[in-house]
């Protein structure tokens, strides 16, 4: 139920609208323009069950009052309407608000008031900054005039210019009402911000609205932006930006921290209207700091989003890795966890996995450890439910999980030639379908480490299992990468070379003998280990991919070199390949 409240100051009638929990605590809600209260449709359901919450239309917007006056729509009379929205409607209580644009910057205001502990418990701003942070930040800059110093404020300066046309008489107001319309705004965000048409809510004022509201851009000018003004809080703030916010740039914040005692800044992969793009992810990040406030340990995300706090590069962060009991996996397992993540270790062999996560305990980490048959599509969904349950959605996830085999193709039964890629591809493309759309889902970005193999690349005979399901690891990768691109998810597929794990002496051979077999893996053990390079090199390399969005890591100098030549001197390659061969 829906219980519209009209709220009185001065000469204003404010529309502010009620739904959820009665005893719960109070969220507010705000918009910028050319929005009303319809922004949040797509959000409020997400806090009903426990939260009071109240959406408010702004003064010349839905059903609030549309004052008189060119400048009579702006920051501090926003500011003031929303006090007395506050203090009428939650008289004993503050409030934790969350604002999007407008709303926002006028927001920033009330917070940084002398007295905004009693109004306000926490602040989630959404593409909305503090235009006294903004322009001390900017001054901050162009006093060491490097060449970024000066580009960064330019830049934002650039952003910003659109409001000043908006801010033009008669001009925009033309131009609104004869090229605008509903469900051409609706076709616009929906192509630029990523939502659905469905998912874009707007007031059935919505064209009066866009009219009445381009005041703020006017009163705004008016009012000289860049004066200097001192502007510090001591409310828990959060600030949600989006990668492709066309007004607002990240850099401005970088700062944040000198005015606010304790601030979240947190990129979302979108656009500006977060509100409908990603209304999830806002009240999952709003309740994350209201808990937080309320004395709650802080969730991962959060925490990882702090500012001012000295951190290991993947500290607060979650890594998943398959086939992490032993070989890459378990070193990869142990690089993670030295650089501060918590780690989801997953392998066949449950009683190795728990081996690994004793290591990670033993160096001051934290693991968990889960049996998992990667080739079982049911299982690996079972095991992403019971990890998103459990310990959330990850940051980074490992498709580290393989098997060998060598043999002759004729040699081959089909039984053991079909086992290889259920594993080597089939466990690849289950981990990527069952954790993929959570990373996506959640907007905060991420990274997907896909093993294949050097055997990816060069034919070679004796290996058309192994070498098949390598290379389809190869593509699948990319064509992930691409896909996920726009998702701010990156995709590095790792091809390690000739690296002494285990794989090596449990490879099955086809067409031999079991005796042969054993000494076979016993020679080519014996001719890895030699080789010198261990499991834990490679780890490093997979680190290094992920901190630095690396497409394609060939990790051993034999891996690079027959990358290259293979993309150099492809029919050479295969020619030499028809005349050779490691499997006899």
């Amino acid at each position: 139920m829906v219980v519209k409240h009209m709220v009185r100051n001065g000469e204003v009638d404010i529309a502010v609208y009620e739904q959820g929990n009665p005893d719960g605590p109070v969220i507010l809600l705000l918009h910028g323009w050319p929005d009303s209260h319809h922004l949040w449709d797509n959000v409020v359901p997400e806090f009903i069950d426990r939260f009071r919450v109240l959406s408010v239309d702004n003064p010349g917007h839905g059903e609030s009052t549309n004052p008189e006056g060119s400048l009579a729509i702006s920051i501090e009379a926003l500011a003031e309407d929303y006090v007395a929205v506050i203090e009428q409607l939650c008289p004993d209580e503050s409030v934790h608000v969350l604002a999007h644009d407008w709303g926002s910057v006028a927001m920033w205001e009330v917070v940084c008031r002398p007295d905004a502990a009693r109004l306000v418990a926490s602040f989630t701003s959404v593409c909305g900054p503090s235009l006294a942070h903004t322009a001390a930040w900017a001054r901050s800059r162009l006093t060491r005039p490097t060449p970024r110093n000066i580009a960064l404020p330019l830049a934002q300066l650039g952003s910003f210019a659109y409001s000043t046309v908006l801010a033009l008489p008669v001009l925009p107001n033309t131009a609104l009402e004869f090229g605008t319309s509903e469900r051409l705004w609706r076709t616009m965000l929906s192509a630029t911000e990523g939502a659905t048409a469905e998912n874009i809510h707007l007031a059935p004022t919505f064209e009066q609205d866009m009219a009445n509201g381009l005041r703020i851009y006017r009163s705004t000018w008016a009012s000289n932006p860049p004066r200097a003004r001192e502007a510090r809080t001591e409310v828990p703030v959060q600030i949600i930006i989006g990668t492709r916010d066309p007004a607002v740039r990240r850099s401005s914040y970088t700062d944040e921290d000198r005015w606010a005692d304790a601030v979240w800044p947190r990129v979302v992969e979108g656009g500006h209207w977060l509100p409908f793009s990603h209304p999830a992810l806002l009240a999952a990040a709003t309740v994350e700091l209201i808990d937080a406030t309320a004395g709650a340990p802080p969730a991962r995300s959060l925490r990882r989003a702090r500012m001012g706090v000295r951190r290991a590069p993947f500290e607060d962060q979650l890594v998943v890795i398959t086939g992490g009991g032993s070989g890459i996996g378990r070193q990869t397992a142990l690089a993670f966890a030295r650089e501060g993540a918590e780690i989801v270790v997953s392998d066949i062999d449950g009683i190795a996995a728990e081996a690994t996560v004793a290591l990670i305990a033993q160096a001051g980490g934290l693991g968990h450890a889960y049996e998992l048959d990667v080739s079982d599509e049911d299982a690996v969904r079972e095991h992403a439910d019971d990890v998103l349950s459990e310990h959330g959605v990850p940051d980074v996830l490992i498709n580290n999980a393989g098997i060998g085999q060598a043999g002759r193709f004729l040699d081959t039964s089909s039984d053991d030639f079909q086992r290889v890629p259920d594993v080597n591809l089939r466990g690849v493309v289950n981990g990527c379908r069952a954790f993929a759309g959570p990373m996506a889902d959640r907007g905060l970005g991420g990274h997907i480490v896909n093993l294949s193999s050097t055997a990816a690349y060069p034919p070679q005979q004796g290996f058309s299992a192994y070498s098949t399901s390598k290379a389809a690891v190869f593509m699948f990768s990319d064509c992930l990468r691409a896909e996920l691109a726009g998702r701010g998810i990156g995709v590095s597929t790792v091809c390690p070379g000739i690296v002494h794990t285990n794989i090596v002496r449990t490879t099955r051979m086809s067409g031999v003998s079991a005796d042969a077999e054993a000494r076979r893996q016993q020679i080519y053990d014996r001719l890895y280990r030699l080789r010198g390079y261990g499991p834990d090199k490679v780890a490093e390399q997979i680190v290094r991919a992920v901190q630095k969005n690396k497409q394609v890591v060939p990790v051993t100098p034999e891996a690079r070199l027959q990358y290259v030549f293979q993309r150099l001197a492809p029919g050479l390659v295969r020619f030499g390949a028809a005349r050779g061969s490691l499997v006899r």
